[in-house]
């Protein structure tokens, strides 16, 4: 079943006084991007982490935020970068002489740089901890992987309605189809003895303007073809390998061939129908592109 590319999760856990908590959010994306933002102390889980979440998502562009916070004060301690706040002194001064201002830098107004302040947490990494990160980030992915899916079974409704509007059509141009040829006979046979007025007609000749307009215009293997894509199109939304690369895949042949029919039959009642195909296949594409 497909999966659409649009998800949100996120769970929390507390434990030795730590709350963990793991925001997760993914977008379209051609490719899978994952992006991650950690405390430092997890630097080094990142590649493990980034592993777990490529086993459930193939494509799109995904954020994850891992906070630990804890919930003792005498954990936290507040630190500032004095290198910045240098920076920002001797900036000030620079404006003073520039713009000859008299006013004095307080620590106010350094304080209102909220940069120069680091606040950190004072962590100490356990194998329980770890274990509690890792399962907050499973349920976080669970979370968003479920939301995908029922995003997606909402994007299967909708594309096996435009389908089976696609399939009616095809069904109605290859019924129609024949019915050129003998139309077309008929006006070319009523064009001719008009034309002729009252001069024997040469069968043969006839026949065979007929036989070359019918050539010319047929579109059977479009038909057989267009008809085989859309086969596929409903299978590939059933399994388990549902990719939005092989539906957008199926929808460029589906494409191709509803042109060829349109510039082959040579008829208003197919061209028309043919531009309803294209405006379902044109909305199909565009549910395409949400799909994972």
């Amino acid at each position: 079943m497909i999966k659409s590319m649009t998800g949100f999760g996120r769970a929390e856990t507390i434990l030795q006084g730590i709350k963990i908590s793991v925001e997760m959010k993914s977008v379209n994306h051609r490719f899978l991007e994952l992006s991650m933002r950690l405390p430092s102390v997890l630097f080094h889980l990142e590649t493990e982490l980034k592993k777990k979440i490529m086993e459930k998502c193939k494509r799109g562009r995904i954020e994850v935020n891992i906070k630990l916070e804890s919930e003792n004060a005498d954990n936290m301690k507040v630190n500032f970068n004095v290198e910045a706040a240098r920076g920002y002194f001797d900036a000030l001064n620079r404006l003073k002489t520039e713009f000859g201002l008299f006013e004095d830098i307080s620590l106010k107004t350094l304080a209102s740089f909220r940069d120069i302040f680091v606040v950190s947490t004072e962590v100490h990494l356990s194998a329980e901890l770890l274990e509690a990160v890792d399962n907050t980030l499973r349920e976080a992915l669970a979370m968003m992987v479920k939301m995908r899916q029922d995003e997606g079974a909402v994007l299967y409704q909708d594309m096996q309605e435009r389908l089976g509007m696609v399939k009616k059509i095809v069904t109605v141009i290859k019924s129609r189809a024949p019915q050129v040829v003998v139309e077309y006979q008929k006006r070319l046979t009523d064009r001719i003895r008009e034309l002729a007025a009252g001069y024997s007609l040469d069968d043969a000749r006839l026949a065979q303007e007929v036989a070359i307009m019918a050539e010319r215009s047929d579109i059977t293997e479009e038909i057989v073809r267009l008809q085989s894509h859309v086969k596929q199109f409903d299978e590939l939304l059933l399994s388990d390998d549902a990719e939005g690369k092989k539906i957008d895949f199926l929808l460029q042949e589906m494409n191709r061939e509803i042109n060829t029919i349109g510039a082959k039959s040579n008829d208003l009642e197919i061209a028309r129908w043919v531009i309803e195909a294209k405006s379902e296949m044109s909305k199909l594409r565009e549910q395409t592109q949400n799909i994972e």
